[in-house]
């Protein structure tokens, strides 16, 4: 029997009859009440013939007789997006924090971290006044062989990644193999936010993916107040399965926060995030499909290498190239080999949709909420794997912009070590000691590592003019000495490392610019100082990263 069919978004509703009940179930199922006819009978929409069973479960949960409607899929979930936006718009922020606080960055330090950061910080200017000597040694040698420890870790990870390729590989027959009617319902997420300059090429650059369209939700994200780019997409006319969802207004404004909002209205048994420049490789959403159907039932998210279209456009876009060589080829590979947590990007990550909503979704107080929901999912016993499909994106072409990026990303990292390590003990349980000092040495020496940097540059290039007794009062000589091998073994290593980079990606005539890595690591002290700075004075603003600066196209 065909249903009549009505456009819920001009119908009247019974908002207070809808809130009753979970809006996320009504979209999950694919129906929603609309109002009470009678007594005895309540309106209810659907947006394929209902089932008897579903007949019967609508009106068990509504405990009325139900009268069918039929309406367009969209219409009924934007419609759920408004009756429910103020619900929408407080989980998004807070579900996380509410389920489990400890795990949240909402609050940045706890009684607990400040009382050890006050002790810590007295016993230092205690040792300072009693053994100022000796206190110096301390302090300017840990720091030295922190800077030294962080770097072997990676070097160590990098050689594991060349040698060992743990990456999930997926071949052209096992793609062919695939039948459109046998995929799954694939979601992707595009969180933009006063991005109109760029839609008209991210829809072209989605358009490309190899997947059936009457499988693929492209969701365009953009904030309540973003009228401009909503319009600029209108203009560029997308395809059906394209949609743009209205992030409703709340606090924080992050990508984490507008991608927890279409967590709600995804319907994927599979979902993507990728960012307004990205152009993914055609069939890697196939190569998804294939890597989960043969991963273990605990692989949670497939990580995809991320590079750049811009790469040789000045000496910032290659040396950008080559440090993602480096992370995407050799890191992450010997992270998975090793299986010490991985920190996602904060694009291209590949989730089963409800493995993610049990994680509790994306901590938009968490300025890098791709690498906390890495480590979140190993704790849970989750797996991270890596997928050999590259992304294209636009590299950073302008100083200021990068140290935006930069000092955001350190913010993030710095943000995820005091939350993980509010439980230490947790944590090793959780993982094991091992990777857990692969944590501390990766998220928690990554800020460290950087911070170091300039006060170390300046001592090195300070210390032809020092006299050798004044250098002798603060540290003894050979103290000095190996400090002084520990930062050039380490800023060797780096160039070393980046120099890896191009070969994955015969990118060879790029391998000599890693020289300038000490060069490079200048501005990421410099955004380190600034990430630390915020996250004392404002720590969930979200440093916005401008897109579409490239003169080159993609």
């Amino acid at each position: 029997m065909e249903l009549p069919v009505v456009d819920v978004e001009g119908e009247a509703l019974d908002e207070e009859l809808i809130r009753s009940f979970s809006g996320q179930s009504f979209v999950d199922e694919g129906w929603m009440p609309l109002r009470r006819l009678d007594a005895v009978t309540v309106l209810a929409a659907v947006a394929v013939a209902p089932s008897p069973e579903l007949t019967a479960h609508a009106e068990r949960l509504l405990a009325a007789r139900v009268e069918w409607v039929a309406t367009e899929t969209w219409a009924m979930r934007r419609t759920l997006l408004r009756v429910f936006s103020h619900a929408v718009a407080h989980d998004a922020a807070n579900q996380l924090y509410e389920r489990e606080p400890m795990l949240s960055a909402r609050r940045v330090v706890t009684r607990s971290q400040l009382v050890v950061l006050l002790v810590a910080v007295a016993v230092l200017i205690g040792c300072l006044a009693l053994w100022p000597r000796a206190t110096l040694l301390v302090v300017i040698g840990g720091s030295s062989l922190a800077f030294l420890f962080a770097i072997l870790f990676k070097y160590v990870l990098s050689m594991v990644g060349a040698r060992y390729d743990h990456v999930e590989r997926v071949g052209r027959r096992q793609i062919e193999q695939l039948r459109d009617e046998d995929l799954p319902v694939y979601t992707v997420l595009v969180p933009v936010f006063r991005e109109a300059n760029i839609v008209a090429q991210l829809i072209g650059n989605l358009g490309g993916l190899d997947y059936p369209a009457h499988k693929l939700e492209v969701l365009i994200l953009t904030e309540e107040e973003d009228d401009e780019t909503r319009a600029a997409v209108a203009a560029s006319d997308p395809p059906p399965n394209f949609h743009v969802v209205v992030v409703p207004r709340g606090y924080p404004q992050t990508k984490p926060r507008a991608c927890n909002v279409g967590l709600f209205v995804a319907s994927g048994e599979l979902l993507v995030i990728y960012d307004a420049e990205d152009t993914p490789e055609p069939d890697q959403l196939k190569k998804a499909v294939v890597a989960f159907r043969n991963g273990s039932r605990s692989l949670v998210c497939l990580q995809a290498a991320l590079s750049f279209f811009n790469d040789e456009e000045n000496a910032l876009t290659r040396m950008f190239t080559l440090e993602y060589g480096f992370w995407f080829y050799y890191m992450l590979p010997g992270l998975e080999a090793t299986r010490l947590p991985i920190p996602l990007g904060g694009t291209s990550n590949h989730f089963r949709t409800q493995m993610l909503r049990e994680l509790g979704g994306w901590d938009p107080y968490n300025v890098t909420e791709d690498a906390d929901l890495g480590i979140r999912a190993s704790a849970r016993g989750y797996r991270v794997g890596v997928i050999d499909s590259t992304t294209m994106e636009e590299a950073n072409t302008s100083i200021p912009n990068f140290v935006r990026q930069r000092s955001r990303w350190i913010k993030g990292y710095m943000q995820t070590t005091l939350v993980h390590a509010r439980r230490p003990r947790a944590l090793i349980r959780q993982i094991g000691v091992v990777p857990f000092l692969g944590f501390v040495l990766l998220i928690a020496g990554t800020p460290v590592t950087f911070l170091a940097v300039l006060p170390s540059y300046v001592l090195v290039a300070a210390s032809p003019f020092i006299p050798g007794e004044l250098v002798e009062t603060v540290v003894p000589t050979w103290a000095a000495w190996i400090m002084l091998f520990n930062f050039l073994i380490g800023n060797a290593i780096m160039v070393y490392v980046n120099m890896l980079g191009p070969f994955s990606q015969k990118r060879l005539r790029l391998v000599l610019w890693a020289l300038l890595n000490p060069a490079y690591w200048i501005l990421h002290s410099i955004a380190a100082y600034k990430a630390l700075w915020q996250l004392i004075t404002k720590p969930h603003y979200w440093e916005k990263t401008d897109h579409g600066l490239t003169a080159q196209q993609n």
